[in-house]
């Protein structure tokens, strides 16, 4: 029997799918011409296009569009809202201006995509132009928002390359995606500075929620995915003397751990299902565990300066065995920004330290120092606080009339 290792279907499937977008294209402009023809003067080369954009992969990322979502809402401005999630929170809302639509996963929602005709696309997905997801021809502005507060070069490989604008959550996140772009020969993109829109969003609700009062005291571990991440790397070397200190622990895999990684939190949640003091959440929606938790450990993952800035209390973070090769934080020459003030706001963690993790933890101090540091770092990480939604409007409005025009 033939085998096509994923690797290489993926491949194939690119190609299947720009040469089908060529010949779409190819046929439609025929199309446009003939009709030219035919209706003479009256006739224009204008199809329907669709003037505004937003594609969102997952529920885990509807915090990041709510608030440009609701500002296009407010404004009267017609919005189409593609999604790769069924349960999408944008179908639980009556909507006037914005038209939610469900794409399908995967390839098919690529495919889709790959032949979409609009003015402006706003995405949260790394990547584009790089595996399955190509510039459509049909599409004037490719525009990213980065969905989170630490290095912008924490995506894979060429993750933000191919995109025509960048939006910022603080401008420091523009100098590496400035160096890569020399380093690669490659345009610059447009880089705007707009604040953070998910942050704003949990920020509201963390102020609407009920104080928790006494409680037991609440570990919350919370890593990335991937090689590099914690779950992978340490495990039940980690969990199991967690588990000995007989605090509540909340483990929360990153949402793409259970696709790529089942077979590990099946093996760590099998472990541990005796013991009722660990509580598996796999919720997209991270507000409910951080507002539970006293203290957060995780890895790389900007998870750790969200819980910082939201809740204004310390963490730790394993990034000792962190391999920056697969990301673009590999081809930058100083180490990560996050890392380089994790000493200021929180507290590395090596694996040496796992056997003695109740005793760290006893012992971390929230000086006055600490918080001084933690609110530098968050001015200077989540610029333009509360205003993300707007600010991205904005922005989307201003690249429309551009190329409209252009």
């Amino acid at each position: 029997m033939l085998y096509i290792d994923p690797g290489t279907g993926s491949m194939l499937f690119s190609v299947l799918i720009s040469l089908f977008a060529l010949g779409y294209f190819a046929f439609r402009g025929v199309l446009i011409k003939l009709r030219l023809l035919f209706a003479g003067k009256k006739g224009s080369a204008k199809g329907k296009r669709i003037p505004y954009v937003i594609y969102n992969e997952g529920k885990q990322y509807w915090n990041t569009f709510k608030p440009v979502v609701e500002e296009f809402e407010k404004r009267g401005i017609p919005l189409v809202y593609y999604t790769s999630a069924k349960d999408d929170p944008v179908f639980g809302a009556e909507w006037h201006s914005v038209k939610p639509e469900f794409i399908g996963e995967g390839n098919k929602a690529f495919a889709r995509l790959n032949l979409m005709e609009a003015d402006v696309c706003l995405m949260t997905t790394p990547g584009l132009d790089v595996f399955q997801l190509k510039r459509s021809k049909g599409v004037k502005h490719y525009c990213h928002v980065v969905h989170m507060i630490n290095d912008a070069t924490t995506y894979k490989r060429y993750g933000l390359d191919y995109y025509d604008s960048v939006l910022l959550a603080g401008q420091w996140q523009g100098d590496d995606i400035r160096y890569l772009e020399k380093l690669r020969g490659l345009p610059p993109k447009r880089l705007v500075t707009v604040g953070c829109p998910y942050l704003d969003v949990q920020q509201a609700r963390l102020s609407d929620m009920e104080p928790a009062g006494d409680h037991p005291f609440t570990v919350l571990v919370s890593p990335s995915w991937g090689a590099s991440g914690l779950l992978s790397l340490y495990g039940e070397k980690l969990l199991d003397p967690l588990a000995a200190t007989g605090w509540d622990i909340i483990v929360r895999p990153h949402p793409q751990s259970r696709v790529v990684e089942k077979d590990l939190i099946a093996r760590l949640q099998a472990r541990y299902n005796k013991n009722n003091k660990i509580i598996w959440d796999f919720d997209p929606d991270n507000i409910v565990s951080i507002s539970k938790a006293d203290i957060m450990i995780s890895d790389f993952s900007s998870i750790t300066l969200d819980f910082a800035f939201l809740r204004d209390k310390p963490f730790l973070a394993a990034v000792g065995d962190f391999d920056a090769r697969p990301y673009d934080a590999g081809k930058v020459p100083h180490p990560l920004w996050q890392f380089q003030v994790l000493s200021e706001i929180g507290r590395e963690l090596s694996r040496e330290d796992f056997p003695r993790i109740g005793d760290i933890i006893k012992n971390i101090a929230d000086d006055p120092a600490s918080e001084r540091n933690r609110a530098l770092a968050k001015e200077k990480a989540w610029q333009y606080q509360g205003q993300a939604g707007a600010r991205i409007a904005d922005w989307m409005v201003q690249v429309q009339q551009e190329v409209a025009e252009g």
